[in-house]
Formats: structure tokens, C-alpha cells, sequence
């Protein structure tokens, strides 16, 4: 991509650890794609939370369960990230279409 390149259809990821937006969702790309997107991170961390539940938490350490929770909410805002484009994309579409 050219910096040249206009960046109006873009939209930013939530950023918590940087002063600026690196990641960025295309809010132009098709309804399916952002779909695939979202679904794929939901299942994945879902399968990770299953995983977690299962284990005992006597076998580590508070900052391993600091990193699960971390990971689990890195992934569900990436998800929630998604589906405020597809909504807004909802929402902005015309009565009629």
C-alpha cells in the first residue's frame, strides 16, 4: 500500500498498547470475509477458554492465568472490533436496499 493511498475505508482496531492505530479492518471488504474473520478469532478463543477451564489452577502461576486472560481479551476485542464495522455497515445502509 502507498502512502499515497487514501485511507478513508479503513478503520481502526482498538489499541491499547501503542499511541496510534496499527491495525487496521477494511470496512469495504465483503460482509463474508469480516464474518470469516470474527468467526475464526471467536472460535479459536473460545476452544482456548475451554481448554483453561479444564486445567487446574494449582498447576500455574498467576502470571501464566494473567496471560491467558490477556490473550482471551486481546482476541474477543479483535472480535468485537469486527463486528462494530459490520454493524455500522448495517446501520448505514439505506431503507429499500
Amino acid at each position: 500500500m502507498s502512502t499515497n493511498t487514501p485511507l478513508r475505508h479503513y478503520t481502526p482496531m482498538s489499541h491499547f498498547a501503542t499511541d496510534h492505530p496499527v491495525l487496521l479492518i477494511d470496512a469495504d471488504a465483503p460482509i463474508r470475509e469480516l464474518h470469516s474473520c470474527l468467526s475464526e478469532r471467536l472460535n479459536a478463543v473460545l476452544k482456548y477458554l475451554n481448554l483453561m477451564a479444564c486445567t487446574s489452577l494449582p498447576d500455574y502461576a498467576e502470571n501464566d492465568i494473567n496471560t491467558v486472560t490477556n490473550i482471551a481479551r486481546i482476541m474477543v476485542q479483535d472480535v468485537s472490533d469486527v463486528f462494530r464495522v459490520i454493524e455500522q455497515r448495517g446501520f448505514d445502509t439505506p431503507k429499500g436496499q
